[in-house]
């Protein structure tokens, strides 16, 4: 019997356009369902999404076509993408906004949860005195910038529920081991945005390009029961501190050496884990035919079923 457990890669050899427009069709509506169902869910109409949707298009086919003659890249565009000549002279005067930097309280969080004298000896974020000698919030609100006064970015931490006082003992502790912002919708949208598009970028990226590009692998599995989910929950939790630990200092350590050499520093690289679990659909039974004439029922049992990779 084959294995409820499946290791799948982003890193596909290409393959014919003939026999990629099912799949191709079948990712796509994986990928929008629930993008509706944010928007349903958070009020944003179908236009809206649509508009955006048009948008991105345009933006693909000008990238696809950027050494293509101004006069000609309209027509282009249009072929490109099925929309009208006017539609696309109008969404190629839209300007894109330009992305904006990491929140100095993501800095703060993320240099406590990753530098060792800031950790314990379990590398757990350890309590520190609000102010003082290093190692202490004061300090270390410091050594991300000197044009924000520290109490302010304790109150955002505190704020985003990140963070906690204790003003008998004038300490400062972290309550969360992501820097997941709760109660901010903004922030938390934020994100949404930047994580899964940075993940989906990296998987499109290695499907169009011929080879691997990015890293982008996942384990799957089912036949689990709700109990082992939540087991596999906190051992995600555990790699995951494990990974921020290690490569956020060393990421910190390419930037400074980056500068000191003079190197462009052009680049950017965003790393993540995520797990996701639902309730598998049970199939099923149909009720027994009354008729004598119709054949057996082909309905096999779960346990006699093939198991594969769900995509």
């Amino acid at each position: 019997m084959r294995s409820p457990i499946v290791i799948s890669s982003g890193q596909a050899a290409p393959v014919a356009a003939s026999a990629d427009a099912d799949a191709l069709l079948n990712a796509v509506n994986t990928l929008l369902r629930p993008l509706a169902q944010l928007a349903v869910a958070k009020g944003m109409p179908c236009a809206v999404v649509e508009g955006l949707l048009r948008q991105a298009f345009v933006n693909a086919a000008q990238h696809a076509h950027l050494n293509l003659p101004p006069h000609r890249m309209v027509s282009r565009i249009a072929t490109a993408t099925g929309l009208s000549r006017r539609e696309v002279t109008r969404l190629t005067q839209a300007v894109d906004a330009a992305p904006r930097r990491r929140p100095l309280s993501a800095e703060v969080f993320a240099r406590w949860a990753s530098e060792p004298k800031y950790r314990d000896t379990r590398g757990r974020p350890r309590k520190l005195p609000r102010q003082g000698e290093a190692p202490s919030f004061e300090t270390l609100a410091q050594s991300v910038t000197r044009d924000v006064h520290p109490r302010s970015l304790l109150d955002e931490l505190v704020r985003l529920g990140l963070a906690a006082t204790d003003p008998a003992h004038d300490t400062v502790e972290l309550v969360h081991d992501a820097f997941v912002p709760r109660g901010d919708t903004e922030r938390m949208l934020g994100f949404l945005g930047h994580n899964v598009g940075d993940h989906l970028g990296a998987a499109v990226a290695n499907v169009l390009a011929d080879g691997r590009q990015h890293f982008e692998q996942a384990v799957f599995a089912d036949e689990l029961s709700e109990q082992s989910i939540v087991s596999m929950r906190e051992s995600i939790a555990a790699q995951w501190r494990a990974i921020h630990a290690t490569l956020v200092p060393q990421l910190e350590k390419l930037i400074d050496a980056d500068r000191t050499a003079g190197r462009r520093q052009d680049q950017r690289l965003r790393v993540g884990l995520f797990s996701y679990s639902e309730r598998v659909p049970q199939p099923t039974v149909p009720a027994a035919p009354t008729d004598t004439t119709v054949g057996p029922s082909t309905n096999l049992p779960r346990s006699k079923r093939s198991k594969g990779a769900r995509s």
